[in-house]
């Protein structure tokens, strides 16, 4: 796994997010983004996870903050898994790993006893200038926002 590191430059990207609209790195050129990678929607860590970033969506976007969240489920599921929480951001379905592989976060993992592939839990917090400012790894779900503002 090669992940992006803080101070790297993000590579641009096209991709779709739940609704079929395309999501541009250049779309956020100027602005502050958060980029959050989950394994799967409507899984318990995760689910937990966007719910505490929605909670806290309001005091996000009065930081400056945009969000993005990405695995790669379908356009269908991530859509379901956005209606049934009311995320108030778009998620971006990567089914080919665009945005995936362009962050690094496709890998090894293992989980009860066994290895597979998958998405790792990261999240990049970038700058104006499409700059990695800030890697969170250690993403503990409950209390994502705030590890995003500190």
């Amino acid at each position: 796994m090669n992940t992006l590191k803080q101070g790297d430059k993000v590579p641009n990207f096209e991709v779709f997010d739940e609704q079929g609209h395309v999501i541009k790195l250049s779309d956020y050129q100027g602005k502050k983004l958060v980029v959050f990678f989950y394994p799967a929607a409507n899984t318990p860590t995760c689910t937990v996870e966007a719910c505490n970033i929605r909670d806290y969506y309001k005091e996000l976007t009065d930081a400056g903050y945009e969000i993005l969240g990405v695995s790669a489920d379908t356009q269908k599921k991530q859509s379901n898994f956005k209606k049934k929480h009311g995320f108030q951001y778009p998620l971006i379905a990567d089914v080919d790993k665009v945005m995936i592989n362009a962050f690094g976060v496709w890998g090894s993992k293992k989980f009860m006893g066994r290895t597979f592939d998958g998405i790792h839990r990261v999240t990049f917090v970038i700058n104006e200038q499409g700059v990695v400012e800030k890697v969170i790894d250690a993403v503990k779900a409950k209390i994502h926002a705030s590890q995003i503002m500190e």
